[in-house]
């Protein structure tokens, strides 16, 4: 296996193509971590190191934004704004007719979509950069501004968003896909050295059994989610062409288990924790009733109360099946199979070919969704049932780190064979 490793990395290095990708891609990423470092003013660091510590989801934003967003850096906001803006978009493609439609028209409507989602970005990263700065004045981190400080520092964040979003488009067209991915898997990675040594700082002799059994289960989940993502039914497709062996054509149209990926865990953590962060506002008032209110939803709310977990899950399940709509379409696809002389044997084309597939979709579907489920919520069972306070990653980030290293593995594994047919071509 290891020697496996070093000949994929030698093809990389001996690659010309794939050396100029990897170059350019470290490059950006050295200077979205060294731009992600510089600090923004007036912030007393101590204190907002302890309030992310007691915040669930500024924990987790910050865990997105690679540590910017505890340092309070000018990038404090990372990538949070463009998946909103994202989300957002996305949900209205079923409301709007005109988004709608564009989304039906391939890499135009891709290309104008991505365009309205940078325009829905800054407004969104400019209220939420003032949404930041009314909780840390909340929490007595930071005093009050100035009006001319106060739009200075909105802009220095809503610019620090767009920024990490232009890093993104940047890996994207010049070196790999999705390069707001590897953005993503970059901040979530770039924490794992902290969370380490806060764990290893708290390590006691008498939590040596529960640190076996959280290795030995994060082995086990690692190996799951790997096994989910490469899962695919295989539904044959037979074409009416008839070769020289006067034998029809066949293939196969491959469904993923998991065909949302992990954009309905994003989805619905957006949503599950909106709650605290209303909270976090409303904290700082005197009103005994709204206190009480707060305590009520912070109490309901806790990632390790039952509510959280059952909402979290459910929001999971249901954004799954949402974003498997969206991504993949019964009926375009038999239209194409119709048109190129293909069907699926004992399925006529047509009506029978939407129903047939949008039936087996929904029965694998149903399996991505419980999976992604229950691994958004195994962490909070995990550290409820064995204590384990510090988790190096959560189910979250584990699907994202690992979701990102497998598409870019088979992204540079095309790009090899596709080298090779070139060089056998000329």
């Amino acid at each position: 296996m290891i020697s496996q490793i070093a000949q994929f990395f030698k093809k990389i290095v001996i690659n010309k193509a794939l050396r100029k990708k990897v170059i350019i891609t470290a490059g950006i990423l050295l200077v979205f971590r060294l731009a992600g470092h510089i600090p923004a003013a007036g912030i007393e660091k101590e204190s907002l190191q302890a309030l992310f510590q007691g915040s669930p989801l500024l924990s987790l934003l910050d865990v997105f934004s690679g540590g910017t967003l505890a340092n309070f850096s000018i990038m404090a906001l990372g990538l949070n704004p463009y998946i909103n803006a994202s989300i957002i978009l996305q949900l209205l493609g079923y409301v709007i007719p005109a988004l709608e439609e564009l989304q039906k028209e391939g890499e135009y409507g891709q290309e104008k979509i991505n365009q309205y989602t940078r325009f829905l970005t800054v407004p969104l990263a400019a209220m939420q950069a003032f949404g930041m700065y009314a909780l840390l004045r909340s929490q007595g981190i930071i005093g009050n501004l100035a009006a001319v400080q106060l739009i200075s520092l909105v802009l220095t964040m809503t610019a620090g968003t767009m920024l990490a979003v232009w890093f993104g488009d940047l890996i994207s067209e010049y070196a790999f896909k999705n390069g707001v991915s590897i953005l993503i898997f970059v901040g979530i990675v770039a924490r794992l050295p902290v969370t380490l040594g806060q764990t290893f700082t708290t390590f006691q002799a008498e939590d040596a059994l529960k640190m076996i059994i959280f290795l030995i289960v994060s082995i086990v989940v690692i190996g799951m989610i790997v096994f989910v993502n490469e899962a695919v039914r295989q539904i044959p497709i037979s074409y009416a062409k008839v070769t020289s062996g006067l034998k029809s054509a066949s293939s196969y149209l491959p469904l993923r288990l998991n065909q949302a990926g992990v954009i309905p865990i994003i989805f619905a953590v957006s949503l599950v924790l909106m709650p605290t962060m209303v909270t976090q506002f409303l904290g700082a008032s005197s009103n005994p009733t709204l206190q009480n209110l707060v305590g009520t939803i912070q109490n309901v709310f806790n990632p390790q109360s039952v509510v959280y977990n059952v909402v979290y899950f459910g929001l999971v399940v249901a954004f799954t099946y949402f974003y498997t709509a969206v991504i993949f379409n019964p009926e375009k696809i038999a239209e194409n199979l119709q048109k190129s002389g293909g069907f699926i044997p004992g399925i006529r084309p047509g009506s029978a070919t939407v129903k047939h597939l949008s039936y087996i979709l929904g029965r694998i579907t149903i399996v991505g969704a419980v999976f992604l489920g229950t691994v958004a919520i195994l962490p909070s069972v995990f550290q409820s049932a064995v204590g384990v306070s510090n988790l190096a990653i959560g189910g979250t980030g584990a699907l994202i780190v690992i979701s990102v290293v497998l598409e870019l593995v088979r992204e540079i594994e095309g790009d090899l064979l596709m080298s090779r047919y070139d060089g056998f071509v000329r």
